[in-house]
């Protein structure tokens, strides 16, 4: 029988084609069919890397993806090919793993000469795009991390990265991966200093293999629960976060806060515990006019972030077998997240009920059974009926809608334990004033926690002068401005998720000493 393919939302590693038996310095001798077509640089690099199995990786300064140009079919060697397409024999070629570096001229002339003096810097910049291997087009949200360490960056929307690691980093391996292509990692140094341009292989899997996998949805979540002191902490730690919160009117800024916690995280034994949180940094920004009075007192930040560990913190959409559960499970999805397979449920309210109820995907590793990301938002359905959950008080003058509740949640182990590792808070609000006619903005008030580092040892409770209340107004709290740590983080574009600044993060954290915790 005829197998069929299909594409699937999936990561993994690199689909390697042809001889792997090949070193690295044999790869650019091996003979190829150079066919006979006008194209692109990129879609013609492209047919030897389908022929070679090495993938490209240079400088968009030094090699013009957009150029024109004309190739004869005929046989010849993967260098040849490689010169031909580019149209310039000066450069040097040089095989990394996988990956065959093109690089300036200049290069082969430093490497020849006496070693120049170099001047050592703290850090080092990487810079580069990501593309889709098949069509060239950009691949934005793609994760570019140091492996091994919480370092990492994700690309915009035009597929362009920027990472600053410290130079004791820079012999690590540099790791690029998106749901629904194949991740591949090379070394840093090797990308220091270059516009870099690398391309990500697209996953298909058959789709037998998808059907075989195919899990009961309500047995996902039992094996889950089941096996929840495995993989979750049973002793308490301490977490060193960033926070930030911020409100939005008309699409425009009107405060945002931003602080480093270090939180005293309970273990799942302790019931009826509560975190407890320490501030150790803060900065605010307030654009509000003088003449603004308080609009609505609305239920995030500090409390919702620590509520939102829901594998700490049980919701009732995991209660699979409870006589009057009001939900329905659904599954069917294969995805991939950091290299592991994990099967996705949805679940959603009954139609029958008809209060305003979650619903979202929960993803969850198919070999542990931990959940790693979860996706929940309020029943769009019902949403305006969620308005009183939220909203706490509001000026007399105003009243609120809820239009929109979403949340985002994800876990990363650490040494063989998962902890919770990103947290992501939306909430959007109709507002209308009264006499107000024709003005109806949007409110939209966010918050989200990024874990930066996880500490066992001599964990204790907070005393209780240290501790801020959980339900603190954080924009309301005074504090002493850092100067020297905000300086970086002032000229952050609001609607950066923390996941893409992870890397600014945590080196600014790791500078903190004992002394200010």
């Amino acid at each position: 029988m005829k197998q069929h393919r299909f594409p699937v939302i999936l990561l993994g590693l690199l689909f390697i084609i042809g001889n792997m038996k090949a070193d690295g310095g044999d790869v650019l001798e091996r003979v190829i069919r150079l066919p006979r077509m006008k194209g692109t640089v990129y879609a013609l690099l492209g047919k030897v890397s389908e022929q070679s199995g090495y993938l490209f990786v240079y400088d968009s300064k030094v090699v013009n993806n957009d150029a024109v140009v004309k190739t004869k079919g005929q046989k010849c060697t993967v260098r040849q090919a490689i010169y031909e397409i580019i149209g310039n024999k000066a450069l040097e070629l040089k095989v990394i793993g996988q990956h065959i570096l093109i690089l300036p001229p200049a290069e082969r002339v430093v490497r020849t000469e006496k070693p120049p003096v170099v001047i050592q810097f703290a850090f080092s910049t990487i810079t580069g795009v990501l593309r889709d291997k098949e069509t060239g087009e950009p691949v934005p949200n793609a994760s570019v991390i140091i492996q091994g360490t919480s370092i990492g960056n994700v690309s915009n929307k035009d597929g362009e990265f920027r990472l600053h690691l410290p130079d004791s980093l820079k012999s690590s391996n540099l790791s690029f991966s998106h749901l629904g292509y194949m991740a591949q990692s090379i070394e840093a140094a090797t990308l220091v200093g270059r516009d870099n341009v690398l391309n990500l292989e697209p996953k298909v899997v058959p789709l037998q293999e998808v059907l075989i996998r195919l899990v009961e949805p309500k047995k996902l979540l039992r094996e889950m629960l089941e096996r929840r002191e495995e993989n979750y902490s049973l002793d308490p730690v301490y977490l060193t976060t960033f926070y930030r919160e911020g409100v939005q009117l008309k699409n425009k800024f009107q405060s945002l806060t931003e602080a480093v916690f270090k939180v005293y995280k309970t273990s799942l034994k302790e019931k009826n515990a509560f975190d407890q949180v320490k501030l150790l940094k803060m900065s605010r920004i307030d654009n509000r006019e003088s003449t603004d009075s308080l609009v609505a007192k609305i239920r995030a930040g500090i409390q919702a972030c620590l509520q939102l560990d829901i594998m700490k913190d049980l919701p009732d959409f995991f209660s699979v077998d409870a006589v009057d559960n009001p939900y329905v499970y659904t599954s069917g999805d294969i995805a991939f997240i950091d290299d592991r397979c994990v099967n996705v449920v949805y679940f959603e309210q009954r139609h029958t009920v008809k209060e305003p109820l979650y619903c979202g995907a929960l993803y969850i590793d198919s070999e542990n059974g931990a959940l790693v990301q979860a996706r929940i938002e309020m029943q769009p359905k019902h949403i305006k009926k969620a308005t009183r959950i939220f909203v706490v008080r509001q000026a007399p003058k105003v009243n609120l809608t809820a239009q929109k509740i979403v949340y985002t949640i994800s876990y990363k182990p650490w040494n063989g334990t998962y902890y919770i590792h990103h947290i992501r808070g939306d909430q959007y609000f109709r507002m209308k004033r009264k006499r107000a006619f024709f003005s109806n903005p949007i409110l939209h008030t966010w918050f989200e926690m990024v874990t930066c580092r996880v500490d066992n040892e001599n964990v204790v409770r907070f005393p209780r002068a240290e501790r801020l209340p959980t339900r603190t107004v954080l924009a309301e709290e005074e504090y002493k401005y850092d100067k020297d740590f905000w300086e970086d983080f002032n000229v952050i574009p609001l609607e950066e998720g923390l996941s893409k600044i992870i890397e600014q993060v945590a080196l600014k954290i790791e500078k903190i000493g004992p002394q200010e915790e």
